[in-house]
């Protein structure tokens, strides 16, 4: 595999070399339109030619075949890319190309489930001064995600605070244009959303009040913002802004430009599949379940895409399906056991749920609240079946210690009431339930 992966390296090299700041022309079939979008740099993002190149090779070739082999030979180009630019003077021009280049890193990285490796990519982007804002900024935004993923939601609020503050200290350097409030939003957006995730409500407001004037406002921003109106209860405003997420990022050429550069969780493409998910969560939330299964239908089909049909994303977006389904049957006095059941069953499995003899509230498990939602759903299922209520109640208990969201109960989540008050958002960027 080493040697497939260095061949794969120099074939790369050679042909960026080749073809200056054209597509890699002896590789057509491996660019796709997304990771070609994420690091093409205009003029103004001042990196290599043959950086922007290999670093969508490298993803390219990473995702062509979604396996742990394809991964790590385009891991294993973006290493050579990152030691070549690292010889070289130490530059604007090189700090932004290693900078980009461990961007991918890390959001290769991530997609795998290597969280801490990827968060020690993003931690070495905080050391190149002379790189560029928007590089910076991103890798700071990367880190809050991955930190929220994990659960560390104090690193995560100090990260957003850090990221506020270097905003504050170096918007002088690029003056008050355009990006300079692009920049200032998603900081500030950044920020709203680790207070949300900490139930703050209030605190979360003060940074996203006035966002939905700002240009800027797209992307991660658009989407954190309308998860706070969403929370709020504010549905018709959250709905525009879950739009305003998932069509600034197909329409617009964001990703060619340095202000809009993201990572792991907060890339693109992710931020518009979580946008899709909550949009269809919204829908379905306001009885809208027609319109609910079209949307998580079709988000779950582009998340087996993007990710791989095993992926514990694909959990989440199950989860969501099988809760839409559960308030569909509320609502409608009517019944589709079979059809929830097998979407938990499902869902726990691709979440790697761990077993009831386990104490949810000592479980080491990744996406905890999801996992504790879709069990505590799971376990009403179970219990008004007579034969297996005894397993039902000892699902629910396990759900019950298990869930952690600082916003609302377990009890309030599953909660179905007309009209709505309190819902439960499933952030599938983020892999939490707020």
């Amino acid at each position: 595999m080493l040697g497939t992966a260095l061949n794969l390296s120099r074939a790369a090299t050679a042909a960026a070399r080749a073809t200056g700041m054209g597509l890699l022309s002896r590789t057509p079939s491996l660019l796709s339109p997304s990771s070609s979008r994420f690091f093409c740099g205009p003029q103004g993002s001042n990196a290599t030619p043959v950086a922007l190149q290999m670093i969508d090779y490298a993803l390219s070739h990473a995702r062509s075949l979604k396996s742990d082999e394809s991964y790590a030979q385009g891991l294993l180009v973006l290493e050579q890319c990152l030691s070549t630019h690292s010889n070289e003077v130490d530059d604007t021009t090189s700090q932004n190309s290693r900078g980009m280049v461990l961007l991918a890193m890390s959001t290769l990285l991530s997609e795998r489930g290597a969280f801490d490796d990827a968060i020690d990519k993003l931690q070495i982007i905080q050391g190149l001064a002379e790189s560029h804002l928007g590089v910076r900024v991103a890798s700071m935004e990367g880190l809050v995600g991955l930190n929220l993923q994990l659960e560390r939601d104090d690193t995560s609020r100090v990260l957003a605070d850090k990221c506020v503050q270097l905003l504050g200290n170096d918007t002088a350097d690029i003056g008050n244009g355009f990006g300079s409030k692009v920049l200032n939003v998603r900081a500030k957006a950044l920020k709203g959303l680790v207070e949300l995730v900490h139930g703050n409500l209030e605190s979360a407001e003060s940074f996203f009040q006035g966002l939905q004037d700002e240009k800027g406002c797209t992307g991660n921003a658009a989407l954190s913002y309308g998860e706070f109106l969403h929370s709020m209860g504010k549905f018709s405003l959250a709905k525009e802004l879950y739009q305003k997420a998932i069509e600034g990022i197909s329409a617009n050429k964001e990703f060619a430009d340095p202000y809009a550069l993201a990572a792991c969780s907060m890339s693109g493409r992710e931020v518009q599949l979580a946008a899709t998910c909550a949009l269809g969560q919204l829908e379905g939330q306001l009885g809208n379940f027609s319109g609910a299964e079209e949307i998580l239908t079709r988000v779950l089909t582009k998340t087996e895409e993007h990710f791989g049909s095993h992926h514990p994303n694909v959990g989440i977006i199950l989860t969501c399906i099988a809760l839409m389904f559960r308030h569909k049957a509320i609502m409608e006095h009517s019944s589709s056991l079979l059809i929830q059941e097998g979407l938990y069953r499902r869902a726990l499995d691709l979440l790697k749920a761990p077993s009831l003899e386990t104490e949810g509230s000592k479980a080491d498990v990744a996406q905890r609240d999801i996992v504790a939602l879709a069990r505590g759903a799971y376990a009403e299922v179970l219990c008004v079946q007579q034969n297996r209520k005894d397993e039902g109640e000892r699902m629910k208990s396990w759900a019950q210690t298990a869930w952690r969201s600082h916003r609302l109960s377990l009890a309030e989540a599953l909660e179905i009431s007309e009209p709505c008050s309190k819902v439960p958002i499933i952030d599938a960027r983020i892999s939490r339930a707020l």
